[in-house]
Parts: C-alpha cells; structure tokens; sequence
C-alpha cells in the first residue's frame, strides 16, 4: 500500500467516524451499503459489515435511531447512551477501512483519530440538543435531529466519494469547536458599573 492510500484510508476512516458522531447507525449502515455493493474495501477482520445479513440488521438499527430523535425527551436520553456508543462505533468505522495497515497503526489511528472524532462530533451534538431543550422546552430538538441526520449522511457520503475533502471538513469542525469552547470557557465577566 503506498503513501497516499494509507492517507486515503486513514482519511476515510475519521471521516466515517466522525459521521458516527451525528447517528450512531447510519453511517455504518453506508458503509455496509458499500462495502455489499463492492464500493468499499474493508478490513478482513470486518467483512461481516459487508454481508446481507448486518446490512439488514443496521437497517432496523438506523431507522429505529432515527425515528427515536424525534420523540422529545427520547432524544436527551439516547444522547447519554449515544455517547459511550460514538465512540466505540466511530473506532470500529475507522479500523474497518484501514486495510493493510500494521494492526498497532490501525489501532492507535483508529482509537484517537476515529473514536475522537465520533466523541467530538457527538459531544457537539448533546449540547445543542441539550441547549434547544432548554430554550425551546423540546419543540427546537425536531430541527436539531434533522441537522444531526442530514450531517451524518452528508459526511458519510462524502468520506466515501472524496475522503480528503471529509478529513477537511471533520478538521475545520474540530477547529471551530475547540475556538466556541475556548471563547465560552473564556468570558471575561462582566465589569460592575459605578453610579
């Protein structure tokens, strides 16, 4: 494998990791859509993904997840089990289309680059939610879920046709993250006024 398919692979995997980040199932179920239909190589180890038998499981999955963001209340719960989830799903998006890497390459990359990307992406996500439930009493969540949906097809689609571009988007997020953190962790409290 030369240079640019290990960067090509890697890029791949974080992108698909990050797209776990917004829906736990559906990029998996992309990924297993591909890999069934011959677009996508995946790991030895994680040829299951490619067979009838996940692709149908992941489909219940996916439309269940999805289905499931829209009930109010049923969304803030599912963000606290999504998140342990993001990250466990976004290593085993990542390490499954790294192929032909040394395993401890493919692990390593796979647990910080794929599990922090879905962990970022998916930490993003709960506090959106969790800030529309409290200013919004729950109506807002409806808009946010559509977000997350749209975001995790629209990832995993892209990670897919154009890899590169998907490691682009999943940094320039991870940059204006860390800034929005930075600037709310940062505040400057408000100076008293003197009469």
């Amino acid at each position: 494998m030369s240079e640019s398919d290990i960067v090509v692979s890697i890029a791949l995997g974080v992108g698909l990791a990050a797209a776990v980040g917004f829906r736990v199932f559906l990029p998996l179920l992309v990924m297993s859509g591909a890999a069934y239909t011959g677009h996508l190589t995946l790991s030895d180890s994680f040829a299951w993904l490619g067979t009838p038998i996940a692709l149908a499981t992941l489909s219940i999955a996916a439309i269940a997840e999805i289905l499931a963001y829209y009930i109010s209340g049923v969304d803030t719960l599912l963000d606290a089990i999504a998140t342990p989830a993001a990250l466990v799903a976004g290593t085993i998006a990542a390490a499954a289309v790294m192929t032909d890497l040394p395993p401890i390459v493919k692990w390593t990359t796979a647990v910080i680059a794929g599990g922090g990307a879905a962990g970022l992406t998916q930490s993003v996500t709960s506090l959106l939610r969790a800030k529309s439930t409290v200013m919004t009493g729950g109506l807002g969540n409806a808009a946010v879920s559509t977000g997350e949906l749209g975001g995790a097809l629209l990832v995993s689609l892209l990670a897919l046709l154009a890899p590169l571009a998907a490691l682009a988007i999943v940094v320039v997020f991870c940059w204006l993250t860390v800034r929005f953190v930075r600037r709310l962790f940062h505040r400057t409290p408000a100076e008293p006024t003197h009469e």
